[in-house]
């Protein structure tokens, strides 16, 4: 931990973007449009239709384009930047908790991924189709990772847990990958 109370190189935010907002009840799919932007983000809310987010010039792009979005679509909605007055670690306890659920989450389709893999030994499967279809899992994996690493603008905690489930998942699949190159290349030996 530094001074600040963020992980190496991360600081406490100086300024927060406050989006208040408004969205019409009908259809119920705008509000959860909205509620998937904000998440994607990275914001967190404070209440209910209010979300914050450490300030930076790409957030604050993101949620005045949001802004005018909710707007469109016949709400209303402000957006604030602003300090907080006294103690802000709650706001970033928030913060870093999303991020922290993210990870888990993140942690817990890597099992599944394992699973998926050993499912595959069971079965007896070792094709380049399931190969593939293994890759393509693992990269969905990979590009999840990034994208909360790129929100993770205070330090959460649970990133270290998520990178080295994902390299567990990684060093499986190589290991099928031998597998399945073994396997298909008996099957050709014979041409």
């Amino acid at each position: 931990m530094t001074p600040e109370g963020g992980a190496a190189g991360k600081r406490k935010p100086d300024r927060w973007l406050l989006l208040v907002y408004r969205i019409p009840s009908d259809p119920t799919r705008l509000r959860a449009g909205v509620w998937r932007k904000i998440k994607g983000l990275g914001a967190i809310y404070v209440q209910n239709a209010a979300a914050a987010l450490p300030a930076s010039p790409a957030g604050e792009r993101a949620m005045r384009a949001l802004r005018a979005e909710i707007e469109e679509m016949g709400g209303n909605a402000l957006l604030f930047e602003s300090t907080v007055l006294g103690d802000q670690s709650q706001l970033i306890e928030l913060f870093n908790a999303a991020r922290d659920d993210e990870y888990e989450e993140i942690a817990d389709r890597c099992g599944d991924f394992l699973q998926e893999i050993h499912h595959e030994y069971e079965a007896n499967h070792f094709t380049y189709a399931e190969l593939e279809e293994n890759d393509v899992d693992l990269v969905k994996l990979k590009g999840w990772l990034d994208k909360v690493r790129g929100r993770d603008l205070l330090g959460a905690k649970g990133l270290d847990a998520a990178v080295e489930a994902l390299a567990v998942c990684e060093k499986s699949l190589e290991e099928y990958a031998a597998r399945v190159y073994a396997e298909e290349g008996e099957g050709q030996s014979g041409l």
